[in-house]
C-alpha cells in the first residue's frame, strides 16, 4: 500500500477548506470539490441519506466527459457519518489517470471524517440561525399585534412573517366555519393571492377532523395527498398546517404551503414553526383582550362625559333659558305695551340660541354613546357618520339637530333616500366659497304641502348664495313617512 505522506499537503488543504464556512450548503460543496481535487477525479457527487432532516438535495461537481457514470473499476465511494449516523455517502468517478488507488481511498476516509466534523458543525451553527430567526420573527409579530393592530391586520401579520420564515410559496390562515368546515380568511403570497381567500375544506374533509381538533398537520406533497381536497391544493407541494390555539382556544390554523418540487420541511422547520405558531396564538389572544380593555376604557370614558354633558351642562342651559323667557315675560308686560321692542327681540334671540344649543349638545350626548369602532346602525348614526365625513373635507364639523321620535317614524327606504340626498347637499355646500358654518336639520314633525305627514331634511350655510349674491344657501329635501 502506498504510503499517504507525500499528499500530507494537499490534504491539509481539503481538509482547511472543508472547515472554512459554518453554511452547511457551502461546507458540502467544499467536501465534494476537496474530495475531487484531492484524488484527481472528474466527477463527486455527495448523496445525503435523509433529504428531509437538512432540506438539501445532492451535491455534484465536474461529471464525466462522456455525462454519463463511469465503471465499477473506476469509482470509489465513502459514508460520511455526523454523530455515529451516516449523514450521506460521497461518490467519486472517471479518475484522471487511471483506476482510483488505496491510497485514495485512505485519503477520501481521512477527508470523509472531518467532513463529518465540519458538517456537524455548520448543522448546528445553521440550526441556531434557524431558531434566531424564528424567535426573532415571533417577537416582532408581537410586537406589531399589541400596538394596536385591526383584526383582520393581525392575521395579517402573522401569515406574512410566517410565510417569510419558512421561505413558503404563501401563508394563509383558515377559521371554522358556521357548517363545520374552514376556510382561508387571510393570504399572504409573493404574487397576487388570486382565488385562495374564500377557499373552502368542506365538512368530512379527512384532514379536517385533525385541524378542527388543533392538531398540527404535516403534508409532504399538497397535490398528491388524498386527505387535501380543496381545489388550489394542486398549485403547491411540501406544507405545513399548524394550530393557532391558546388557553384551550382555537383561533384558527396557519397554512404554510411550498410550491410543488420545491425541500420538504426538515424536523428542525417544522418544530420552530409549531413554536411559532402557538406563541403568535397567545399574542393574538392576548392583543384581542387588550383591544377590549382599550374599547371598554373608552366607553366608560365616553359615557362619563356624556353623564356630565346631560347632568351639568343641558340642565345649567336649560335653567338659564327659563330665566331668560322669564324675563321676557317681564319686560314684555312691564308697560303693558310690549315693552321695549329690542329688548324683546334679544332676548327671544338668546332664548333661541339656547334651545339650539340643548339640541347640539343632545346630538353630542347621543355620538358619544356610539361604538367609535363600530359603523352606526340608527338613523341617527347615519346621520352623524354623515357629518363626520364631511367635517374632514370642510375643516369644521356640521352642526345637527333632531325634531320628532326619527328613530320610530322614518321607514328604512325613506332613511335611505334622505343619506343620499344629506350627501349630496353637504357636497355642495363644500364647494360654496365663504363656508365656515352648516346646520343640518331633521324634522320628523314636519307637514308636506299636500297635508301629509313627511320627513324634512334642511341644510343651511353661510357660504355665498347659489346665485352668487347674498350669503347663506338654504336647501331643503322631504318625503311622506
Amino acid at each position: 500500500m502506498t504510503d499517504p505522506a507525500p499528499r500530507l499537503p494537499p490534504l491539509l488543504e481539503a481538509v482547511l477548506s472543508v472547515g472554512t464556512d459554518l453554511e452547511l450548503g457551502v461546507t458540502l460543496q467544499n467536501i465534494v470539490d476537496g474530495a475531487a481535487e484531492l484524488t484527481g477525479a472528474r466527477y463527486a457527487a455527495l448523496g445525503v441519506a435523509d433529504p428531509g432532516l437538512d432540506g438539501l438535495v445532492e451535491i455534484r461537481t465536474a461529471g464525466p466527459s462522456d455525462g454519463g457514470t463511469a465503471g465499477a473499476d473506476n469509482s470509489l465511494g465513502v459514508p460520511i457519518r455526523v454523530d455515529d449516523e451516516v449523514f450521506g455517502n460521497l461518490h467519486l468517478a472517471d479518475k484522471e489517470g487511471g483506476p482510483f488507488t488505496d491510497e485514495d481511498e485512505q485519503l477520501l476516509q481521512l477527508l470523509a471524517t472531518q467532513a463529518g466534523i465540519a458538517i456537524g458543525n455548520a448543522r448546528l451553527y445553521e440550526r441556531a440561525r434557524q431558531r434566531e430567526r424564528w424567535i426573532e420573527g415571533a417577537a416582532a409579530v408581537t410586537t406589531a399585534l399589541l400596538t394596536g393592530e385591526a383584526a383582520a391586520d393581525a392575521l395579517m401579520t402573522v401569515a406574512e412573517r410566517a410565510r417569510v420564515l419558512a421561505d413558503a410559496a404563501a401563508g394563509v390562515i383558515l377559521q371554522a366555519t358556521p357548517e363545520g368546515g374552514m376556510e382561508i380568511v387571510t393570504a399572504s403570497t409573493l404574487d397576487d393571492p388570486g382565488d385562495i381567500v374564500g377557499t373552502v375544506i368542506e365538512p368530512g374533509s379527512p384532514v379536517l377532523e385533525q385541524l378542527l381538533g388543533g392538531e398540527p398537520v404535516f403534508i409532504e406533497d399538497s397535490a398528491t395527498d388524498p386527505r387535501m381536497t380543496t381545489r388550489v391544493r394542486g398549485r403547491f407541494g411540501p406544507s405545513m398546517m399548524l394550530p393557532l390555539q391558546a388557553d384551550g382556544r382555537l383561533i384558527g390554523t396557519l397554512a404554510l404551503p411550498r410550491r410543488r418540487g420545491d425541500l420538504p420541511y426538515t424536523s428542525v422547520e417544522r418544530l420552530l414553526a409549531t413554536q411559532f405558531a402557538s406563541q403568535a396564538a397567545l399574542a393574538l389572544v392576548l392583543a384581542d383582550a387588550q383591544h377590549g380593555r382599550e374599547r371598554l376604557a373608552v366607553y366608560e370614558d365616553r359615557d362619563r362625559i356624556a353623564r356630565d354633558l346631560h347632568d351639568l351642562v343641558v340642565q345649567r342651559l336649560f335653567a338659564t333659558g327659563m330665566m331668560l323667557e322669564s324675563t321676557q315675560r317681564r319686560a314684555t308686560g312691564a308697560d303693558g305695551a310690549g315693552g321695549d321692542t329690542d329688548v324683546h327681540a334679544t332676548l327671544g334671540r338668546a332664548v333661541d340660541e339656547l334651545q339650539s344649543t340643548i339640541q347640539e349638545v343632545r346630538t353630542t350626548i347621543f355620538a358619544l354613546q356610539q361604538p367609535p369602532a363600530d359603523a352606526p346602525t340608527t338613523f341617527r348614526g347615519k346621520i352623524l357618520r354623515e357629518t363626520a365625513g364631511a367635517a374632514a373635507v370642510l375643516g369644521f364639523q356640521p352642526s345637527v339637530r333632531f325634531t320628532g321620535a326619527v328613530e320610530n317614524r322614518v321607514s328604512e327606504p325613506v332613511a335611505g333616500h334622505l343619506l343620499a340626498a344629506l350627501r349630496r347637499k353637504l357636497a355642495a355646500a363644500s364647494r360654496r366659497p365663504g363656508v365656515s358654518r352648516i346646520e343640518v336639520t331633521v324634522d320628523a314633525t314636519a307637514t308636506l304641502p299636500d297635508g301629509r305627514s313627511g320627513l324634512r331634511l334642511t341644510v343651511y350655510d353661510d357660504g355665498a348664495g347659489e346665485d352668487g349674491e347674498g350669503p347663506g344657501t338654504t336647501v331643503t329635501w322631504q318625503s311622506p313617512l
